[in-house]
């Protein structure tokens, strides 16, 4: 008799931005570990597996909580650890499993190990377990390489002895040097720390980024082309962590990274996968690695090493059938080689919300339902993020109120337009955000939009046409649909039209402009309402 499949291999996750969740101490207009044990009972009912809660450890809140200080304890920013005991019991008691986020490529600096070396000198144990190098130059004045910081700006910070010290990301947070072996002995702590306590697995943050190539040789990076206008524009921005769109594989011309994606991480993740394997109750973890290729980021989920790698191929995918279609055939073949499973998502903390990527507005939202409903019907894990179940979009924040880090450093808007709080009730920010009792007119951390009353989980509860709605329906159809289903998988585009087939079901998403004739069958759940026999535009649906 074939053994069930662990329960991670086709849950759905939901993203917890732990700031931007539920606040539930004081009011303070910042989501906490007792606001997320608050509302357990609505993820639950919503119908997803885990929930993947973001960095609630000890920090300075520079990159808010991705510079983690200490990373066996809560911030008293969102608790304490007796808040996240209970979340866990709590959650555990409704059926529920905890990811925890884990940020190893890099510390805060207020971390013990930094502040220890920058009291020490140049060449001392205390620098080793970072990436300290002297300057070039003929005073060592420039940076010891042309890396670029994903937040912009140079990738390096001279510290007053002349010394630079590595950060792929803001200055606040230098990177781990992984080629020390006490840093690896300090995580396989940390792991073990969080897994005592009861959690059910890991999303690894930066996953593909702890080692550089040992020499930290310079980028190599395309020379300048003359722009429309005649004129030179800049060459090799640093590669943001998130495509644009997806792009076929023969057509790519693959990127040098010497910051990215060295082939001696792999050994981290036995390592790990050892730990894991030794706990009981299936405890995973899961690799946030945006990595160039499918065949790359299936690496991460060989048999000995993670059990689930993100697939951003899927984000980043175009509201086109034909990329739709190969994006699922590359990422089943691949991940299928390593002997795993995909892992699906198409928002997260760190990019545009996924109805705006598709258009805004009710095309976007549309559009949106859709794609969440083809996702579903995928074999593989999937992964929400918060709020989309409420039909959420990109908030302008106005600059005033930003605070992302990139923000400070590019002048760009950032990443916070996906981070504002969620609404709960009422008919004005904050929408119930610290609770039912929470005063009218207050605003939370990043302002709510004053236009938000009719997306409120109170407001969705009762309409059958809503979001909230929607979601729920198609959570218990893929349970219903898809459970222990044979994972032969094809899917092909006919001109416009997304055809996925698997375990009896035809799942089509019409991406044209026009309506497509449905084929013989019952139809078990569409995105949107069914005219005449038609698949509308910007529609999905499940037949059987």
């Amino acid at each position: 008799m074939t053994a069930p499949a662990p329960w991670w291999r086709d849950a759905v996750v939901y993203q917890v931005y732990v700031r931007s969740f539920a606040d539930e101490m004081g009011a303070d207009g910042i989501g906490d570990l007792p606001g997320i044990t608050s509302r357990l009972p609505y993820l639950r009912d919503l119908g997803v597996d885990a929930l993947w809660i973001t960095p609630f450890y000890t920090s300075p809140q520079k990159d808010h909580g991705y510079d983690v200080a200490d990373y066996t304890d809560v911030d008293p920013l969102f608790g304490s650890l007796t808040d996240a005991d209970a979340l866990l019991e709590t959650a555990h008691g409704l059926g529920l499993r905890v990811i925890v986020d884990l940020v190893p490529n890099h510390t805060s600096d207020q971390h013990v190990w930094f502040q220890a070396a920058l009291a020490a000198a140049p060449g001392s144990p205390e620098r080793a377990r970072y990436l300290f190098r002297e300057g070039r130059g003929t005073d060592g004045s420039e940076p010891p390489n042309n890396w670029l910081s994903i937040f912009g700006g140079p990738a390096w910070t001279q510290v007053p002895d002349g010394s630079w010290y590595l950060h792929l990301f803001d200055t606040s947070q230098p990177d781990l040097d992984w080629r020390n072996p006490e840093v690896g002995d300090m995580f396989e702590g940390v792991l073990r720390f969080w897994l005592d306590r009861g959690v059910d697995g890991f999303r690894v943050d930066v996953a593909h980024g702890l080692y550089k190539e040992a020499s930290l040789r310079d980028q190599v990076r395309p020379e300048p082309t003359p722009d429309k206008a005649g004129k030179t524009g800049k060459a090799g921005k640093a590669r943001k962590k998130k495509p644009k769109a997806a792009e076929s594989m023969v057509e790519r011309v693959l990127k040098d990274e010497p910051m990215w994606d060295q082939p001696e991480v792999h050994d981290v993740y036995r390592r790990w996968r050892k730990v894991l394997d030794s706990y009981p109750g299936e405890r995973m973890a899961v690799a946030e690695a945006w990595t160039q290729t499918a065949e790359s980021m299936a690496l991460f989920i060989r048999p000995d090493e993670l059990h689930q790698a993100f697939n951003f191929g899927w984000l980043g995918t175009p509201w086109k059938a034909k990329d739709f279609a190969e994006v699922v055939t590359n990422s089943i073949a691949a991940v299928g080689a390593a002997d795993s499973a995909p892992t699906w998502v198409l928002s997260n903390h760190d990019v545009i919300r996924h109805p705006t990527r598709y258009g805004g507005g009710p095309v976007g939202l549309a559009r949106g339902r859709a794609a969440t409903l083809a996702m579903l019907a995928l074999p593989g894990s999937a992964y929400l993020y918060q709020g989309e179940e409420l039909g959420l979009e990109q908030v302008d924040v106005p600059p005033e109120a930003r605070q992302d880090p990139s923000w400070f450093r590019t002048g760009e808007p950032g990443r916070d337009g996906c981070r504002v709080p969620l609404p709960w009730s009422g008919s004005a920010p904050p929408y119930g955000f610290g609770g039912p009792d929470s005063s009218e007119g207050s605003q939370p951390w990043i302002p709510q939009p004053s236009d938000w009353a009719g997306l409120t989980v109170e407001a969705q509860q009762g309409d059958d046409a809503s979001s909230l709605a929607f979601y729920r329906r198609a959570l218990a159809a893929r349970r219903e649909v898809f459970a222990g289903a044979d994972e032969t998988t094809e899917a092909s585009a006919l001109g416009k039209l997304l055809v996925v087939r698997r375990a009896g079901v035809t799942v089509l998403v019409n991406t044209s402009k026009y309506p497509k004739a449905l084929p013989d069958g019952d139809v078990l759940i569409s995105s949107g309402p069914i005219i005449d026999g038609l698949l509308p535009r910007d529609t999905a649906a499940w037949i059987r």
